[in-house]
């Protein structure tokens, strides 16, 4: 019947359509059941644009649970991880449409946050539709929504209802009065388009009636296969017809329906709203025999669509085929990397077992137990730590209960696992203690001392980890390990890590090797806490540019395997990277990602702290300030790690130093100084800590033992021109022009307080301006800001990105086969970092990479 007052809304998605070869888009439409998404988007996308333009569909469906990646390998044809995903959609201009969104599982959720956190380098235009009226708090979509409204290059068309007067045009000559129909339908297009369709019958009171007219002319069992088709949600497969028994004249009456459609998938309603009623229409009780009658089918045509398997064997209520069919879709959403989606099965298997285990056989209980710890893991991939505690506790008990020292003793190992990642330490280690007490020669004895170990070496006592990997190499029997066995693998991480934080080099190509063969294994908790410890160290140490490689290579497989924990761990960690180089917006940026997504409390101290850093050096808001530091220092005295408490510490001090109140948390500097004078690997975070409280008046004693990096010990001893070289040869401009402002030169002081100015630190500039002018210094210059001159502290990550790229001397061509653009968009891209560099060419950009910490 055409579209009705939808013109604006079509000519926005072909414009957004068209302008995709400058930079990528995302257009959101939303609207209720009915308003007519797709409709407006088929008609603006059709066919292929003439200019080459192709248009990938991927539906979700709407299963009691989503198939892991459904619209993403509809949409592609393949099942791809993160990077495969991007290089599908570069080769050519694309629009990629997501419908039906509402009904999006979590792990296509995160592939289009890895394509939105890119899309304006990609000539893609991104298109999602869904009904907005049923995403609310904790649905799955709300991550994308909320990237989306952080960009850009995104646009957002609300379908509204149909006025008085389109109802009047699309009911013309049927004889109905249109402003009773609008008053009845208030204006849904779906609704008075069924009405357009039965002008001769008495209007429905309903959309349900509205369609079931359209039945009324079916006999019994035509109209009971109907409803048959109506039970599968994503399509009724071609190949189920003769081995259900429907032949062609049937399927020509239903079709002269007007009900069903012929759609790649098989058969289709026309619209959901469509299919819902007439599922609706059957009566009580006979649902369930109706995807009886289809799950049956299925089986014999020997399906393997476990998601599909699974929703028709809850809704026909058989206990056994849910349990079985779950279970294996949450096998097959573990080894895809969907661990949300595995979650989800594996919780609805658990709900369909025989029995609560209180009075089960012990194979029973051992079917139980081996879901719950199944779950518990998988609850832990995704960050759900409350609950993934909660699983392994109940799995905990039916071991004890079948006397099984094994399966306990794993048990209390993923506990001290899970808890670690709260920030309980105290009570991960008494888990692990547990674990290889209990283990007592069993094969889990490997597993749980490669915990402990663990826990050790990220307290930095590394003798009593290399203890606990010394006895461990000498333990007999069951716990006697090769180099394929998973703790193997754990007990050399953990060795590799060590070794780097005392200074061995090798330690970095053993954890790269680690890492590799974890992942190649699917172990990807294994392998991503490897390139983890060994980003963390870099980090610590100010190895800046290899942290940013190792980053840069393992963030994205952290995306791709859908390892939410390990994603959220990086991605703080790059924003104290990010800090460290002076980087403000994109440290912002990444720890406010994590902060705003709940993440694990292991992983929320670090972008804590950096928020609080960035507020304090740039607006001097004393509350978010406060509120940032609270909770750093509240997780870093759970975890009892000194590089956590010092580094707090540490910004307290500087807090003070900007005219903060006093902390008297300051005053357990010493004692948490004297335990890590003790510790491998403390230098920087002493150092640090050190330097704050000398120039907040505070100057610290240090105990012989400790050690101090070597930027912080020249400034103690007050060879503060030798301290700013050595920042700046590590590229922290910050620290540099700190040590500058505090030594005894007046203009190179007056020159550090202007590359403050430039750093847009106002806050820290106007505290430098106040000490200045205590020590007698005047006719200091203007004020100047950080728009006056070079400045790479505004870039965003993916500007970062792009600027490295021209620094290593990429000409435009290059950038556009690299990112997979067109020159014209890199040309754009280049001109915006050199407008926010303030700089004329490329050319000083690779010049001054090492200033800009780019290179």
């Amino acid at each position: 019947m055409g579209l009705f007052e939808r013109e604006p809304e079509l000519a926005m998605l072909r414009r957004e359509a068209r302008r995709i070869d400058e930079v990528g888009r995302v257009v959101t439409v939303t609207g209720d059941a009915g308003a007519g998404k797709t409709s407006l988007i088929r008609a603006a996308f059709g066919n292929a644009d003439p200019d080459g333009t192709r248009v990938l569909r991927g539906l979700c469906d709407p299963l009691s649970t989503p198939r892991p990646l459904g619209p993403i390998t509809e949409a592609l044809g393949d099942e791809l991880d993160a990077p495969r995903f991007i290089g599908a959609l570069s080769t050519r201009p694309t629009v990629l449409v997501i419908e039906d969104a509402q009904w999006i599982d979590e792990a296509s959720v995160e592939m289009l946050r890895y394509l939105v956190r890119r899309i304006d380098v990609l000539p893609v235009l991104l298109v999602v539709s869904y009904r907005d009226t049923v995403v609310g708090v904790g649905h799955p979509l709300l991550p994308l929504l909320g990237d989306i409204a952080r960009l850009e290059a995104a646009a957002s068309i609300a379908l509204s209802p149909l006025s008085a007067v389109s109802v009047a045009a699309l009911l013309d000559g049927s004889g109905v009065d249109p402003a009773i129909a609008h008053e009845l339908t208030g204006g849904n297009p779906f609704y008075v388009a069924e009405i357009a369709r039965h002008p001769d019958q008495r209007l429905p009171s309903t959309i349900r009636d509205a369609v079931l007219a359209s039945t009324t002319g079916l006999v019994a069992d035509d109209l009971e296969t109907l409803q048959l088709i109506a039970t599968a949600p994503d399509a009724f497969d071609d190949r189920l017809l003769p081995v259900l028994g429907i032949d062609l004249p049937r399927l020509r009456r239903l079709e002269a329906t007007g009900l069903i459609v012929r759609a790649r998938r098989g058969i289709a309603f026309r619209h959901e709203l469509a299919r819902l009623a007439v599922l609706d229409s059957v009566g009580p009780g006979g649902a369930s025999l109706l995807h009886r009658r289809l799950l049956d089918a299925l089986e014999t045509l020997g399906s393997s669509d476990y998601p599909v398997l699974t929703h028709h064997a809850e809704a026909a209520g058989d206990d056994a085929r849910t349990r079985r069919y779950a279970a294996l879709a949450a096998a097959v959403a573990t080894r895809a990397a969907s661990h949300s989606e595995a979650v989800a099965f594996l919780e609805l298997a658990l709900a369909h077992l025989d029995s609560d285990g209180a009075a089960a056989e012990p194979d029973e209980l051992r079917e139980r137990a081996e879901m719950l710890e199944q779950l518990s893991t998988e609850q832990y991939m995704v960050s759900r730590l409350t609950e993934s505690i909660a699983s392994i506790d109940a799995a905990l008990r039916l071991r004890e209960r079948l006397d099984d020292l094994d399966g306990a003793a794993a048990a209390h190992d993923r506990r001290a696992v899970v808890e670690y990642y709260s920030a309980r330490r105290r009570e991960a280690e008494h888990h692990a203690e547990l674990a290889v007490a209990t283990a007592d020669g069993t094969p889990s004895g490997a597993s749980a001392r490669a915990t402990l170990a663990y826990l050790a070496y990220r307290r930095h006592d590394l003798v009593a980890a290399r203890a606990i990997l010394l006895d461990a190499a000498g333990a007999g029997g069951h716990e006697t390990t090769t180099d394929d066995d998973v703790a193997a693998i754990r007990f050399a991480i953990t060795e590799a890590a060590a070794d780097l934080v005392e200074g061995e080099p090798s330690g970095r190509p053993r954890l790269l090797l680690r890492a590799a063969q974890a992942l190649d294994r699917s172990l990807d908790e294994v392998g991503t806490t490897a390139f983890s410890n060994l980003a963390a160290i870099d980090i610590e140490h100010r190895r800046f540019r290899e942290a940013e490689d190792v980053l840069a290579r393992s963030i994205p497989v952290t995306i791709e395997r859908d390892i939410p924990i390990c994603y959220q761990w990086q991605t703080g960690m790059r924003a104290r990277l990010h800090l460290l180089r002076g980087h403000w917006a994109a440290s912002a940026e990444d720890a406010a990602t994590i902060l705003d997504e709940g993440s694990a409390p292991l992983a929320s101290v670090w972008p804590n702290l950096v928020l609080a850093l960035v507020a304090l050096r740039s607006d001097g808001d004393d509350a978010t300030v406060g509120e940032h530091l609270d909770a750093a220092w509240s997780l870093a005295l759970e975890l009892g790690e000194s590089l956590m408490l010092l580094g707090t510490l540490a910004a307290l001090a500087e807090r003070r130093w900007m005219g903060g109140p006093f902390d008297l948390r300051l005053d357990e500097a010493a004692g948490h100084v004297a335990a890590a004078a003790e510790l491998p690997g403390t230098e920087w975070a002493i150092g640090e800590l050190a330097v704050w409280l000398a120039r907040s008046g505070r100057p610290l004693v240090l105990p012989a033992s400790a050690r101090v990096a070597e930027p912080h010990r020249l400034e103690l001893e007050e060879r503060h021109a030798e301290a700013a070289a050595a920042w700046l040869a590590l590229g922290s401009p910050f620290e540099a022009s700190l040590a500058e402002l505090h030594g005894p030169d007046r203009d190179t002081a007056v020159r550090a307080l202007s590359r403050l100015e430039e750093m847009g630190l106002d806050a820290t500039a106007a505290r430098a301006r106040a000490a200045l002018a205590d020590r007698g210094v005047h006719g200091l210059p203007a004020l100047r800001r950080a728009s006056t001159k070079a400045n790479p502290s505004g870039l965003t990550n993916r500007q970062l990105d792009v600027a490295r790229l021209v620094a290593k001397g990429m000409t435009n061509a290059e950038l556009a086969t690299h990112l997979f653009i067109s020159p014209k968009t890199a040309d754009h891209h280049v001109s915006a970092i050199l407008a926010k560099l303030g700089l004329s060419s490329r050319r000083e950009i690779a010049r001054r990479a090492a200033e800009f910490g780019i290179d």
